[in-house]
């Protein structure tokens, strides 16, 4: 008897990069072009962390952990619901992508926003009320291995307008879907 190919769960969009590149208006841009729930990834920081990074204390691996297992719950919850979801989250490392896409069943795409030093720390000179400071821009920058290579990953350049932004990150979003879905695993 033949089995039935189960059916994949619903898009999950991590949109990743460092400090400073607009992963949540990209991000919340994506998921009201797709009909999708928006997560600010930062608000699912434990307290602790947000307390080192006002002070300009850089994350440790053990600190960021308990961060990205709230990250993986949030997208496990939303396809347990069959829900689509975009979630902000940096992501910097290999490794914490690996951890998402495993909380997801392999069922992930990133969109990866890109762009120079001087830009991202304009941006993030000119935000008003963030608790990341501008000075731990280069400890992200240090701690990125960006994800080329990787499969289910769309790069967007940060040197143009929000719209355009959204547009070219969807545009990419539906190209790994026609690869045969979200499944980077």
């Amino acid at each position: 008897m033949m089995e039935l190919e189960k059916e994949a769960p619903p898009p999950a969009v991590v949109v990743m990069g460092v400090s400073g590149c607009g992963k949540s208006s990209v991000g919340a841009g994506i998921a009201a072009r797709n009909g999708m729930r928006f997560v600010e990834g930062d608000q699912l920081h434990p307290a602790r962390n947000v307390a080192k990074m006002a002070e300009g204390i850089p994350l440790t691996d053990a600190d960021r952990l308990p961060w990205l297992d709230r990250i993986g719950a949030e997208i496990k919850t939303a396809q347990k619901a069959s829900q689509g979801l975009v979630i902000s989250c940096s992501a910097l490392k290999r490794s914490y992508r690996d951890r998402l896409r495993q909380a997801a069943g392999g069922y992930l795409a990133f969109v990866f926003l890109e762009g120079s030093l001087d830009l991202l720390l304009s941006r993030m000179q000119a935000r008003q009320g963030h608790f990341m400071p501008a000075s731990l821009l280069d400890s992200q920058l240090q701690t990125l291995e960006p994800p080329t290579g990787e499969a289910g990953v769309v790069t967007v350049a940060i040197d143009m307008a929000l719209d355009d932004m959204v547009a070219l990150a969807c545009e990419g979003l539906r190209g790994v879907a026609d690869k045969g879905g979200f499944h980077a695993g």
